[in-house]
């Protein structure tokens, strides 16, 4: 489990947030078992707090940067009302193969629509064309994270959330050293000071940026 808190806080965290979707629990040990870098994987509690999250904002359609084996997909999905729309892009043939099995697997896989290629391309595409989002996630690589924020955030309306996942980075924002670490601590600092948003930083797993848009 990757956390920046105790182990022993976050195994209560998790006896006191709602519990794991059978479905989840299943992909989440098949990631485990046989994908590289298991611990790209959002937590059982990250999931929840995506799911809430597209729940109190009634998105209907969200964007998401980032897909890996589709567990956060699948999460945001199931906060959405059954004609929503979730969007998920990413690169990797092998993990997204094992995302795609299990968003036939989910009644709200029919929500989801998996994009494989280059996200900031996706995401021009879409703004090309004139598509727009209630919510945006952000959990792919993290040099890229101002590019996704700036190039996907004009295609929120007011009251848009964005949600930027691993924004603590393992706490190495605070003596950043390589590229990862200052690319997160300039993202941060980007979003903070960004007057299109009002933000909270939440010490929740690896760190979770909130960007409302104003």
């Amino acid at each position: 489990m990757l956390t920046i808190i105790p182990e022993a806080l976050a195994q209560y965290v998790e006896a006191h947030s709602a519990p794991e979707p059978e479905l989840l629990a299943e992909l989440r040990d098949e990631t485990q078992a046989s994908l590289a870098m298991p611990q790209m994987q959002v937590g059982r509690v990250e999931g929840a707090l995506l799911r809430m999250l597209v729940q109190l904002t009634r998105s209907r359609r969200v964007l998401e940067v980032g897909t890996y084996s589709g567990y956060s997909a699948l999460s945001m999905a199931s906060g959405l009302p059954d004609d929503g729309k979730l969007v998920t892009c990413d690169i990797d043939p092998v993990a997204t193969a094992v995302a795609r099995r299990y968003f036939e697997r989910s009644p709200h896989g029919h929500k989801i629509e998996l994009r494989l290629g280059p996200a900031i391309e996706t995401i021009r595409g879409l703004a090309a064309n004139g598509a727009s989002f209630d919510l945006l996630f952000i959990d792919a690589d993290k040099q890229s994270y101002l590019d996704y924020y700036e190039a996907a955030l004009p295609m929120l309306p007011a009251g848009g959330l964005v949600v930027a996942d691993n924004t603590l980075w393992s706490g190495r924002v605070l003596e950043p050293k390589d590229d990862s670490d200052h690319a997160i601590v300039r993202f941060n600092a980007r979003v903070a000071a960004d007057a299109r948003v009002e933000t909270v930083l939440l010490s929740v797993r690896d760190g979770v940026m909130l960007a409302r848009k104003r």
